[in-house]
């Protein structure tokens, strides 16, 4: 029988694109909140001894979890053979230590109340720091699909002379990767933060690159504070108005804006997160990770 595919609400074109990659039957979810803001699921298709594959990327997560285990329970308990999970967004792991007395290192609970309820996890490049692997925070087999590659191919066909740029020395690896991959230099800044909305960007150094296209790349913006500030320094250098890029384009409130009226050329996203900026799809590298896992 057909793995079947479920997507959570706003998780249909993705579910769409990989049960037409795959040649996957898609079935179909009900997914609503009773008055008092309690969540109903339920599953419209047979899944009895069929693999199950939730689709749910996880931005904005706390509206989201409690509807994604009970679907998950759902599926089990209505006889699928394994439940998966694709997750192109993975919440809380950079709350990956214990910044001050009496927090939580949030990505070890959420890690551990996932892996509770499917088989295998497959996730577009998480945000890993002092974590260095999925595997400390998700007991389940996971698959980590990464955009390096597809970020590469979109810069070389887009951007004239480009010059990779990261916001701080925890991009210095990912952004050389795409880089090398888009045969073109980059630069890495130091960046220094002072709360959620204040943070502070080394002034670059990069006077030789005024021909230059600057291309700013991380893997997650959020408040878009760090870009808005490296955006403000290039500017100030005299260099042209860079291309911001994002694998993961969680834009809180009015980031997104922000960041085009703080002088951006153009702000570039993969389809992780379903987003006006999205330009570069990732169905093809997750639809082979999904593959693997459902062999």
């Amino acid at each position: 029988m057909k793995p079947a595919v479920i997507a959570m609400p706003g998780n249909e074109q993705l579910a769409d694109e990989l049960a037409a990659v795959l040649s996957l039957e898609r079935a179909a979810a009900t997914v609503r909140r009773f008055p008092d803001g309690e969540s109903h699921v339920r599953i419209e298709a047979p899944v009895a001894g069929r693999a199950a594959v939730i689709v749910c990327t996880l931005d904005r997560p706390d509206d989201k979890l409690v509807p994604l285990l009970l679907l998950a329970a759902a599926a089990r308990e209505s006889g699928a053979s394994s439940v998966g999970l694709v997750a192109p967004y993975l919440p809380y792991m950079r709350q990956d230590r214990q910044f001050h007395p009496g927090e939580t290192i949030s990505a070890q609970h959420v890690g551990s109340w996932i892996s509770r309820y499917v088989d295998w996890l497959v996730s577009v490049d998480p945000h890993l720091h002092r974590i260095a692997d999925l595997s400390q925070v998700y007991s389940v087999p996971s698959s980590v699909v990464h955009a390096a590659g597809s970020v590469a191919t979109w810069v070389k066909a887009n951007v004239p002379n480009p010059l990779l740029i990261g916001p701080d020395e925890e991009s210095a690896q990912w952004v050389g990767d795409v880089a090398q991959r888009a045969g073109a230099p980059f630069a890495v800044l130091t960046k220094t933060r002072h709360g959620d909305r204040d943070v502070k960007v080394s002034v670059p150094e990069v006077e030789r690159w005024r021909s230059h296209t600057p291309v700013l790349v991380d893997d997650i913006v959020s408040t878009a504070r760090t870009m808005i500030e490296t955006v403000s320094h290039l500017r100030r250098a005299g260099l042209a108005a860079p291309v911001c890029m994002a694998v993961h384009a969680v834009f809180a409130q009015t980031a997104f804006e922000d960041l085009l009226a703080a002088g951006a050329a153009d702000v570039v996203s993969c389809d992780t997160i379903r987003h006006a900026s999205n330009r570069i799809s990732l169905t093809a590298p997750v639809a082979d990770a999904v593959r693997t896992r459902l062999r």
